[in-house]
């Protein structure tokens, strides 16, 4: 039988594991949000439709399709000055994955909420989606993204429980000890 301390300590490394793991895909969404906001300023004074149009015939994608139709309409309404928005957007989204990333890595608690909040806000949007039409891809989003804020709620929970028991603890040390001397609570 495993000893009590060695599963704590396996716990904890595999916590750490799974939380690296959300860093590096809030990391990953921060770096594919930057390449959108590098393709929007590259598309700045540009013909966008054009633009579709080479790729979806790379791509090998027939513009007789309805979603591609859908795209090049889409890229038709492109002005430079919405390209400018978007491209600021997507730097400032990627500044927060870029942040949480970081925050999530380094095992800090106001990352944990960041991941939280900003993973719970957009529940109600893939709900919606999921309303207009359950797909693969909408379903692995949702549950995805479910999982990360469940953890995070996990994570905040477990944090504010240990530090409730840290308090208490030192209370309690200083309820035994009331002069706060170091020196006799060593011995």
């Amino acid at each position: 039988m495993v000893p009590p301390a060695k599963r704590k300590i396996d716990f904890h490394r595999a916590q750490k594991s799974l939380l690296r793991a959300v860093a590096s895909f809030e990391f990953t969404k921060g770096v594919l949000a930057l390449l959108l906001g590098v393709a929007a300023i590259v598309l700045v004074h540009q013909d966008p439709w054009v633009v579709a149009e080479s790729l979806l015939a790379l791509l090998h994608i027939s513009t007789d399709h309805n979603s591609a139709q859908r795209f090049l309409d889409f890229a038709d309404s492109l002005t430079d000055s919405s390209l400018l928005w978007a491209a600021r957007l997507a730097f400032v989204y990627a500044g927060m994955r870029f942040a949480e990333g970081y925050g999530l890595w380094k095992q800090r608690t106001w990352a944990e909420w960041l991941a939280f909040a900003s993973g719970a806000l957009l529940v109600p949007f893939e709900i919606r989606e999921l309303l207009r039409g359950i797909t693969f891809l909408r379903s692995a989003v949702f549950a995805l993204n479910l999982g990360i804020v469940l953890y995070m709620f996990f994570l905040i929970m477990d944090g504010r429980k240990r530090r409730r028991e840290l308090r208490q603890a030192e209370q309690g040390e200083a309820d035994i000890n009331p002069s706060g001397s170091t020196a006799q609570r060593a011995r």
